[in-house]
């Protein structure tokens, strides 16, 4: 079980000791550097910007609460500003943390709930998982036997969340991994209002509820239902519902023929949230979904945990399905179109920046491209002409020419919805190259586009 630091003053010092440590390994890395030749100097640098990092990763998830949070966000964002070595530690702060003791969480239970409302629940003191701003709980209503999963807030983490924001910020200056002159204050804006997001237990259960409504006819999903009586502010309660890790066994062993029409409701659920809905679950995390093999072979998604669900404009949405569309049928007005409304690229840019703004843009619609010629390797594509998602190495090609391009001085750091809406994305190729699915996907981004 971890100790909470909950707080304000232990926080504080354990963040400031944090930042303290930072700037004194800074003097004397920049005065050992002095001594160094250029190639050693860069090592150096890399091997210190690690170090760095590891230790705020350390310390952060120490802390738990919206400053651990905080860290997590700001290795996605921190992916366009940050040294590589950085971004590579501070990912490494995942939900899948120690849990707290019962004698910290169950008292905000019981005030939640009133001791009457209690009583009518059997609530297992050990946590079924445990995250940076709350934990959950396996629980039985005592009448019927209901089973269920009670979502429970750590105290004080909603009201840390303006402190530690500003803390990171200092820590983040104080460490020196972003460049100089760079203005974080948008990005940590981002941060600060995701937090808030997260802690609202009340749009969350409106969320879910959302979602159920919205997926109610498709005998694909589940999501499950919000018992209001057993929920607040700081306490969310909704059925358990069972299913399987999707790196269980019991979902590899299933047939290709199955796995792929798994990764194919995935692929599905992600672009009707975002082209219809315009309303989307960012955090891809596989805890936040379930696997539930059927006899009869039309198996099931659990979808868990609504907590980062992002709305997205219409004019947003219109702007990306323009880039979207462009990419997958190589029409490169069309992507410089949705990429000037978006703000990504500006129409006064030189040729050569707009072309490998396109490049980009038609190498990560690659998987959606269908039977389009010489637009995907032949290796990466079945007999039937279907994407094999689990052998393509896109990402790693992604990444090396989005890096390329970071060096131009044309080069923005992307409006946050292309963030989290990406960290969503990879999650979904992820998790159709995990259920090693083979599909052609083209049919149903073009459905709804």
């Amino acid at each position: 079980m971890a100790h909470l630091k909950t707080g304000s003053l232990e926080r504080n010092i354990a963040l400031t000791k944090l930042g303290f440590g930072a700037g004194t390994k800074i003097v004397a890395h920049s005065i050992a550097n002095l001594f160094r030749g250029e190639i050693s100097r860069t090592q150096s640098d890399r091997d210190f910007y690690k170090r760095q990092a590891e230790i705020l990763r350390d310390e952060l998830g120490q802390l738990k609460g919206s400053v651990m949070k905080a860290g997590q966000m700001l290795s996605l964002y921190g992916q366009y500003f940050l040294p590589e070595e950085a971004v590579t530690v501070l990912s490494q702060l995942q939900d899948d943390t120690p849990a707290v003791h019962w004698k910290v969480v169950g008292p905000v239970l019981e005030r939640a709930l009133g001791r009457a409302r209690l009583a009518e629940l059997d609530v297992d003191e050990h946590p079924l998982a445990a995250a940076s701003l709350g934990q959950a709980h396996r629980a039985r209503r005592k009448r019927d036997g209901l089973e269920l999963v009670v979502k429970i807030q750590y105290p004080g983490v909603a009201d840390a969340i303006e402190s530690d924001i500003k803390t990171l910020s200092r820590l983040i200056a104080m460490t020196r991994m972003a460049p100089k002159g760079l203005d974080l204050n948008p990005i940590f804006a981002e941060l600060r209002e995701m937090l808030h997001r997260e802690v609202d237990y009340a749009a969350e259960r409106n969320f879910t509820e959302t979602f159920a409504r919205k997926l109610a006819d498709d005998p694909r999903f589940v999501v499950p239902r919000v018992l209001t009586e057993y929920s607040s502010d700081q306490v969310l309660t909704t059925t358990y519902e069972h299913g399987y890790h999707v790196k269980d066994a019991k979902v590899q062993a299933l047939s290709l023929e199955r796995r792929s029409a798994l990764g194919k409701a995935f692929v599905d659920v992600f672009v009707s949230e975002l082209f219809r809905w315009n309303m989307v679950q960012t955090d891809p995390h596989f805890g936040n979904y379930r696997i539930r093999p059927e006899e009869d072979g039309n198996d099931r998604i659990v979808l868990l945990d609504f907590g980062a669900t992002r709305v997205f404009g219409r004019g947003f949405v219109d702007n990306y399905a323009s880039i979207v569309r462009g990419g997958v049928q190589r029409d490169r007005e069309q992507i410089i179109k949705g990429g000037c409304g978006i703000g990504l690229m500006s129409a006064d840019f030189p040729r050569n920046v707009l072309e490998a703004f396109c490049d980009m843009c038609e190498m990560i619609t690659e998987p959606f491209a269908g039977d389009d010629p010489g637009r995907v390797p032949a290796h990466l594509l079945n007999e039937r002409g279907e994407y094999k998602w689990y052998e393509s190495d896109l990402p790693m090609r992604a990444g090396q020419l989005a890096a390329k391009n970071a060096f131009s001085k044309y080069f923005r750091v992307p409006p946050r919805e292309i963030v989290f809406l990406h960290r969503r994305l990879s999650g979904v190729f992820i998790m159709l190259a995990t259920l090693r699915a083979e599909l052609n996907a083209r049919p149903l981004l073009m459905d709804v586009l």
